[in-house]
Order: structure tokens, then sequence, then C-alpha cells
């Protein structure tokens, strides 16, 4: 059903929360990708509130009401992750990357033919904050938003346990403490 999955790790980066869990890509999730293919896997593992759109947002931004998953269906392309300056992965047709809550991310580059299936666990509605917009007092309430979602019960390729996040240190283990306390000290 899937092929290898990648795994990024990122923290808070200026007004960029990012997240504790990994971000996830599954090279080859859906094989050959289609937008039907696409669709439907996502729709079977509880993804959905769905689209369809020749790529992504050419700017960062990031989502605090949803986590996110990204299903190449047709074509190419190029994201930057992390916030501006992040770290750069090319995505193909079959693949999906699946995106915590708090990850900046943008197109940087395609194919002419790309397209793009969207969806979020449990049908979520989504936002969209871009770090240049953002006031203090808006980034920490996105921030604890954020860290207050529930982690989707499935994976939108497997349609199993989402296991890469359940099993990841909690925030106080992996060094988000601090940047948690200092939410709460000024908010």
């Amino acid at each position: 059903m899937t092929g290898t999955i990648e795994t990024h790790h990122s923290m808070p980066r200026g007004r960029v929360p990012n997240s504790r869990f990994p971000l996830l890509i599954h090279r080859g999730g859906v094989p050959g990708g289609g937008m039907d293919a696409v669709r439907d896997r996502f729709q079977k593992s509880g993804w959905l509130n769905n689209w369809h759109y020749p790529g992504i947002y050419l700017y960062h931004h990031f989502h605090s009401t949803t986590h996110e998953c990204l299903g190449v269906a047709d074509g190419w392309m190029e994201l930057e992750l992390f916030g501006k300056g992040g770290t750069k992965v090319r995505v193909d047709a079959g693949d999906v990357v699946v995106m915590p809550a708090g990850v900046s991310h943008a197109m940087i580059g395609n194919s002419d033919n790309v397209m793009v299936i969207g969806g979020y666990p449990e049908g979520r509605d989504w936002d969209n904050i871009q770090e240049e917009f953002v006031s203090e007092a808006d980034f920490r309430a996105a921030a604890k938003l954020i860290m207050s979602l529930p982690i989707p019960a499935t994976d939108p390729v497997t349609g199993q346990p989402l296991t890469q996040w359940r099993d990841t240190q909690s925030s106080v283990d992996a060094g988000w403490n601090d940047f948690r306390d200092g939410l709460d000290a000024s908010g």
C-alpha cells in the first residue's frame, strides 16, 4: 500500500510554531497517484473536507485548527517546510505529505501539470496563518490551540493508527516545555 515513509522534525522558529510531531512523507503512498485514487484513500481513512488544486499556496503559511494531508495526484511540486529558509523537499505523483498543525509550508516549484488533493482529519475546518501578518498575541493563541488538537485517529495513507505521532515524546520530554512556558508567561 505504501513505499517508504520519511520523517522530518522541526522546532519553533520565529512566529512559526512548527510541531513536536514529525512531518511524514509517504513515498508512493498512493501508487501512480490520480485524483480519484488519492481522494478515495483519504476518505476511507477519515481525512475529509477534501479539495483539489494545481499545487498549494506559494507563500509560507500554517494551520492552527487542524492537521493536513497533501496528496500529489499528478505531476510534482517542491515544498519549503518549517519557515523561510527551511527544509526543501520534492514530492511526486503518488506521494502524500502528512503535516502536523503549525508546520509552515509553501510551494516553491512545480511541474505544469501538478494537481494536489488536500484533506483534514474528520473533516476539520482549516485556517491560514502567515507569519509576517500575525501579531505576537495571535501567535500565542494559535500555538496554544495547536497544542490542544487531538492526534488523528488514523494515518491518511494506511488507515492505521498514526503511531509516529502517538509515540512521539511529550512536549515536556522533547524540549517544548520551555516554549509552552514562554507562551503561558506572556499570554
